[in-house]
């Protein structure tokens, strides 16, 4: 195939409409935007919330609780996802990221004692759980809180 053979398929490209061109094009006197109403002025725009004056889905849903805007959220890794790691070596987020058990550095971790650990590991995070703290400290390793 060379640069002078490529075209553009039949039905892909569509013809643009012109409004506003005289009455024998078909789209002229108000321009495909019918007779009256707020859609028909220019400069006009509705937001999508919008329902016509009747009350907004939003504000017909009831509300309950509160949601705390300042709650931490921790990444959530388990002594399980641990066993990827070799011998004696120093588990931190980035580390964790490398691995692919998280999948961001900027929030906190926290590990959790979901699963077992059999080799001893240096594991840094922002938070541990008392189980997987137990649990690594078991197995010969260290439990170091980061911040």
């Amino acid at each position: 195939m060379k640069l002078g053979e490529i075209h553009v398929p039949a039905g892909a490209t569509k013809k643009r409409k012109i409004v506003g061109r005289g009455p024998g094009s078909g789209h002229g006197k108000t321009s495909t935007r019918g007779q009256k109403g707020q859609k028909s002025r220019s400069g006009a725009h509705i937001h999508p919330e919008f329902e016509g004056g009747q009350m907004p889905l939003i504000r017909r849903i009831p509300k309950r609780g509160f949601i705390n805007r300042f709650k931490k959220k921790f990444l959530i890794v388990n002594l399980s996802d641990l066993s990827s790691f070799k011998e004696n070596s120093i588990v931190t987020p980035e580390e964790l990221l490398k691995e692919g058990i998280i999948k961001n550095t900027k929030d906190p971790v926290k590990i959790l004692g979901g699963g077992e650990i059999s080799k001893p590991l240096t594991v840094k995070a922002n938070a541990f759980s008392a189980g997987a703290a137990g649990k690594i400290q078991k197995a010969g390793g260290k439990a170091e809180i980061v911040k």
